[in-house]
């Protein structure tokens, strides 16, 4: 098991190194930069991310080096003109697009080995603070939804796999489709409207993780405050989320009881409570508990940006999408740094969730 990891991670760092130099490329070519942002702001220009006149090859971000060759640094930025172009010159040594791209990108690269991800463009906070600040909130978000949705499917999957083609089974199956087909987003806004102030009845809060007064609250009135407030979000991300781990779980379930040893267990007496946790329940929910790791990092990290917006909650989700309108290139590539390299450890997680659940499942005498 030990050389079966310690491949896995030795196959992390081409993965991540690929993920990291193909979105750098990519960025090379978008429209817009953060000089180009000063630009905008400079002239009154209400746009995060504006654009650039194309010509002689990529934007600032491309790594060209601007600075040199006689030629007029401004005419390479729109809303440039007028402006001094030793200013510009400045920006550009400022957010580092002074240097040619392949350097900036080894230097990020080195720094980001040593965790090291430099501050934010556009605010005076280092990388790593304004993710530790935002992450209260997405952590709340990703647990709390991914247990509530387990806590929902495995024993709702379970029932439906008992009662399979019963009356039971099909109504359920039918709240549990309508149930995914409803966007989360359109959902939070239903609740908003129905216990938030909206229409009808002001039961829960509408804007952040914690109320003013937190910091004065005793530690029950503290648990109660919080779950207060993120009731209505995890409620609405949790509507779609536990269809696709339900129905796993009842076909699982199936699989197992249509089994030969399933129909021994029962020759033998068992009542069928016995055979079902006994017996099945270790076999079928293998698949599912060892996905649970990746439902969880799902939740935390793609699903909540729509939902952070509704309800006022600032974690990753709305701090990624701020960062790439704005262009703010240092929390954008942290975090794309951050969240791969998470994900590949949970993925090597799950794997090994296999042969916790499962001691017959030896990924050691398998080629990775």
């Amino acid at each position: 098991m030990f050389a079966y990891i310690a491949r896995r991670i030795l196959l992390m760092i081409p993965t991540l190194l690929g993920i990291m130099l193909i979105s750098f490329v990519i960025v090379q070519f978008a429209p817009g930069g953060p000089v180009e942002r000063v630009i905008a702001q400079l002239q009154g220009q209400d746009s995060g991310a504006t654009s650039r006149i194309s010509g002689g090859g990529g934007d600032l971000s491309g790594g060209q080096n601007t600075t040199g060759g006689g030629g007029d640094t401004n005419s390479r930025y729109r809303g440039a003109q007028g402006l001094d172009p030793q200013f510009i010159k400045q920006l550009e040594v400022q957010f580092g697009f002074d240097k040619p791209a392949p350097e900036r990108f080894a230097k990020m690269l080195w720094d980001y080995a040593r965790f090291d991800f430099g501050k934010s463009y556009f605010r005076d906070i280092s990388v790593l603070q304004l993710i530790r600040e935002k992450l209260p909130v997405s952590v709340s978000l990703g647990l709390w939804m991914t247990l509530l949705s387990y806590a929902i499917s495995i024993p709702l999957g379970i029932r439906k796999a008992v009662k399979d083609g019963s009356s039971f089974d099909i109504w359920t199956s039918g709240v549990v489709i309508i149930g995914y087909a409803i966007p989360g987003f359109l959902f939070a806004i239903l609740l908003i409207v129905l216990f938030a102030g909206g229409s009808f009845w002001q039961i829960f809060p509408l804007r952040g993780l914690t109320s003013e007064n937190w910091d004065q609250l005793p530690l029950f009135g503290k648990v109660v405050d919080y779950f207060w407030h993120i009731t209505l979000p995890i409620i609405a991300m949790a509507l779609g989320a536990f269809a696709t781990s339900t129905l796993l779980t009842k076909n699982s379930f199936l699989d197992e009881i249509r089994k030969q040893y399933v129909l021994t267990a029962r020759m033998k007496g068992l009542s069928e409570h016995q055979v079902l946790y006994g017996h099945v329940f270790r076999n079928a929910m293998l698949i599912v508990i060892a996905g649970f790791p990746g439902a969880f990092i799902g939740a935390f990290f793609a699903g909540a940006l729509l939902i952070e917006t509704i309800f006022s909650l600032d974690g990753l989700g709305l701090l990624s999408f701020e960062s790439i309108v704005n262009r703010d290139y240092p929390v954008v590539f942290a975090n794309l740094y951050i969240f791969s390299l998470v994900g590949l450890a949970v993925n090597l997680i799950s794997d090994l969730t296999y042969t916790w659940i499962d001691p017959r499942i030896d990924f050691e005498t398998r080629e990775v």
